[in-house]
């Protein structure tokens, strides 16, 4: 019997390859959301705005039942509420993309989902990003039930798509060639999921009966920042030159990590919070990493054929250093 899989949104990175996914494995999938971008061809589209009142009657009105929801909501936790209240006797599972920044800052490296959480309100309107996500994680344990309920604790999230900007603005920069400041030390190592592998391991979940939570990205050490901008530089054909710069001097130019040099992190507790969480036990259920390169070389290809990275998401904060502050660090050296 074919599945049928409800995307809540489904048309920006994640969901959109939650999407993609069920379409190549032949299952009839719906999606949900405001209409502002098309869904991808051979869906089912309902509209609505899950934040306004009477947003969820389309869904509500819908026929049918589905064996699996994806859920990637990232703002008041009453939404996922509501969702799941609305669901909870036509879905067979919910699998809610959350984030590793529900753990109490600062997570210890090497731990997993034993490590604390946040507070969260199933039923609060918006507040920051981490109570945000807790709060929907507990308003859908407690709409569909612990053993129907499957949070995926996501990482850094890579791939084609991405709306953020983080690996885009990598790419586009090495494009344009010259020196390029490129924060060490080379063998950082880093973590992350790659959009694709993350939906694949959503579907598999589903079908598998997982609940509760589970810590989504990479083990540590996937990758590191040298091979990633090795990698930007092979797949773009740039003349750009990376010129390695130690993490104490990028810092004391004023550069901010993550934001304005996505991606990196120094070395110390932010990065072991960040890149190195103990992940076996995901692992063990069949996520598969596929390589940087691919990853890489998909996402510049995805650019090259009109792209436009994070202009999806105008709310969020650029990412990204400024040739002017690039400069003076480059000067120095």
């Amino acid at each position: 019997m074919t599945k049928r899989l409800l995307v809540l949104g489904g048309t920006e990175f994640v969901g959109r390859a939650a999407v993609a996914a069920g379409l190549g494995r032949g299952w009839e999938v719906t999606v949900f959301n405001r209409g502002r971008q098309e869904a991808l061809p051979g869906t089912n589209a309902l509209r609505g705005d899950r934040t306004a009142p009477g947003g969820l009657d389309a869904l509500a009105s819908a026929p049918g039942d589905w064996d699996l929801v994806v859920d990637t909501w990232s703002s008041a936790p009453r939404a996922v509420r509501d969702s799941a209240r609305l669901l909870s006797g036509r879905a067979g599972r919910y699998a809610y993309v959350s984030t590793c920044s529900v753990y109490a800052y600062p997570r210890r490296a090497g731990t997993g989902i034993e490590a604390p959480v946040v507070d969260g309100d199933p039923d609060a309107e918006a507040g920051d990003y981490a109570r945000d996500k807790r709060g929907a994680e507990l308003a859908l344990a407690r709409e569909f039930g612990a053993e129907r309920s499957l949070f995926a604790r996501a990482g850094l999230i890579l791939g084609p798509h991405e709306n953020i900007g983080r690996l885009p603005w990598w790419l586009n920069r090495i494009a344009r060639g010259g020196p390029v400041l490129a924060p060490g030390p080379r063998d950082l190592p880093l973590a992350y999921v790659d959009a694709r592998d993350l939906a694949a391991w959503l579907l598999d979940a589903g079908e598998a009966g997982l609940h509760g939570p589970y810590d989504l990205v990479s083990p540590p050490g996937h990758t590191t920042m040298g091979e990633l901008i090795d990698t930007c530089v092979r797949v773009t054909g740039s003349d750009a030159a990376p010129r390695w710069t130690d993490p104490e001097v990028v810092l004391a130019a004023g550069i901010a990590p993550w934001t304005e040099l996505p991606v990196w992190v120094p070395p110390g507790e932010d990065h072991g919070a960040l890149h190195g969480a103990d992940v076996r036990r995901t692992l063990a259920t069949g996520l598969r990493c596929r390589p940087v390169a691919e990853t890489v070389a998909d996402t510049w290809e995805w650019l090259r054929s009109g792209g436009d990275g994070p202009t999806a998401r105008p709310a969020r904060a650029a990412v990204g250093l400024s040739p002017q502050a690039e400069a003076r660090v480059l000067a120095q050296g």
